[in-house]
């Protein structure tokens, strides 16, 4: 069951949690591997840089996960960043 009451995690979170602690993976050896700057490693697990196409693509490769379960992690944590604080209605019919 997915929690509504709370915000998406961030997708660097989940690659440190779900992917690069229980491998036993560094961030420099993940870089390394998939051919980036470590620092846009660290930014991402850090919650500084979102995932591209691009970075979803090379982490899929690397972990054998599809490219858009990287970007359904992104868009999910930036609409709930970005969700409206205010009430809009619906238009309904509109003449």
């Amino acid at each position: 069951m997915i929690p509504t009451h709370r915000a998406p995690t961030h997708p660097g979170e989940i690659l440190l949690e779900e992917f690069l602690a229980p491998l036993g993976i560094t961030q420099v050896r993940l870089a390394g591997h998939i051919g980036v700057p470590i620092q846009r490693v660290n930014e991402l697990v850090r919650g500084k840089r979102g995932v591209t196409p691009e970075t979803a693509w090379l982490l899929s490769k690397a972990f054998d996960t599809s490219p858009e379960f990287w970007l359904n992690l992104q868009s999910a944590f930036d609409l709930a960043q970005t969700r409206p604080q205010r009430v809009i209605r619906p238009m309904g019919n509109v003449s």
